[in-house]
């Protein structure tokens, strides 16, 4: 139901308000209803906002931690190169594929590896656009874990995507020209040791 569509009915409850003149209990509970019915779609939309906001997190990480685990079965013999390393190409695949299979990302959007960037020090970046936005996947194979003994070096794999909420364009019916932040960047981490 859009901004409109609300608004409208809300006029429409009023002229009737007005053209049955209701007095006493009536008028008193149409008026109620009036008040609260604006307040029980804002609280009904925050719920499946921020529910879906959480279901999103969850999935984002799902596929962190898919990509890290192929990441760090992977050989780095070629890490160092100048060039996207192809040890690293499954791992982006994953991450995508993981994602357009929970439905974060549409199908047939957008494909993988994107553009890459790199390496900064053991670390890749890729970013594939078009999905509708970008989704940004980052691989560091030299991460470790602390800087005192033991020392371990695994991989760190940090997914991030944005999120549109919904919830401002309700909001904006109780309080006209609110607004707030309508997109948040989703990042998430996972973190493997290095099995090669």
């Amino acid at each position: 139901m859009g901004r409109f569509q609300i608004a409208q009915l809300g006029a429409q409850l009023l002229a009737l308000f007005e053209k049955w003149a209701l007095t006493g209990e009536q008028g008193s509970a149409l008026l109620e209803f009036a008040i609260t019915l604006p307040l029980l779609v804002v609280f009904v939309v925050g719920i499946y906002d921020f529910s879906g906001a959480f279901s999103q997190k969850q999935k984002i990480e799902q596929a962190a931690q898919e990509g890290a685990i192929i990441a760090g079965a992977q050989p780095m013999s070629d890490i160092g190169s100048p060039t996207s390393p192809s040890s690293l190409q499954p791992v982006v695949t994953a991450i995508f594929n993981s994602l357009v299979g929970s439905g974060v990302l549409p199908s047939g959007a957008c494909t993988p590896p994107g553009t890459a960037s790199g390496p900064a020090g053991l670390a890749w970046t890729y970013t594939i656009s078009g999905c509708p936005d970008n989704l940004v996947i980052t691989i560091d194979r030299g991460w470790v874990s602390s800087p005192g003994p033991p020392v371990a070096v695994g991989t760190a794999v940090t997914v991030t995507y944005p999120y549109h909420w919904r919830f401002t364009r309700v909001i904006q019916l109780l309080i006209p020209g609110a607004n707030y932040a309508a997109t948040t960047q989703v990042t998430e981490s996972a973190t493997v040791h290095n099995q090669m």
